[in-house]
Parts: C-alpha cells; structure tokens; sequence
C-alpha cells in the first residue's frame, strides 16, 4: 500500500456532524440530502483504499470535503436563524416558532 494512501481523510466524522447539527437546526431537508451524501462519499474512501484504488479514493475525500462544507454552512445558517428569532422575538417567540414547527410537522405526517 502507499504511503500516501494512509493520509487521505475520509471526512466522516465531519460529515455526520454537520447533518445532525443541520438536521437540528431549521435547513432540514438541505442539510440532511447533502449531509446523506457526504456520508456517503466519506464511507467510499476507506472502500476505495483497501482496494488499491488510490485516485478514486482521494476524489470521493474531495468531494466528501466540499459536501461538508456545504451541510456546514445549512447548519450555520440554521443557527443563526435560531439565534435572530430568539434576539427579535424573546423568548416567548421562540417558543411561539418551535411550537409553530412542530405543528407543521404533525400537518405534513
């Protein structure tokens, strides 16, 4: 095996992260498609090096690292999202918007 191939990061720890924190903040379904996806693409590259194949192995890193930074930024801006409904509306409107949400999510079963 080469040496190089022992240094390639598969981003997975990363990538499942980011889809909790994403899922958890209000981008849900962006954060979570993208997150699937580079959770994906982080498991292919452990695959692809025992199998020898070096290149594709430091392609699905890349794009296992660029789909991390997408489901990052979902996160980030589901937080600060948070955040600005909890410095405008207080907390009784924060409260308001969770309770809000969760009716929504019982209409939408």
């Amino acid at each position: 095996m080469n040496m190089s191939a022992n240094r390639i990061p598969n981003h997975l720890a990363w990538a499942i992260i980011a889809t909790v924190v994403s899922v958890c903040s209000c981008c849900g379904f962006l954060g979570l498609f993208s997150g699937i996806v580079a959770i994906v693409f982080a498991a292919k590259v452990n695959s692809a090096v025992a199998v020898g194949d070096i290149a594709g192995a430091q392609a699905a890193s890349n794009t296992a690292k660029i789909l991390c930074w997408v489901t990052t930024a979902f996160a980030i801006l589901g937080v600060l999202y948070w955040v600005w409904v909890f410095a405008t509306a207080g907390v009784a409107g924060f409260e308001d918007a969770i309770r809000q949400g969760m009716e929504a999510a019982k209409q939408n079963r």
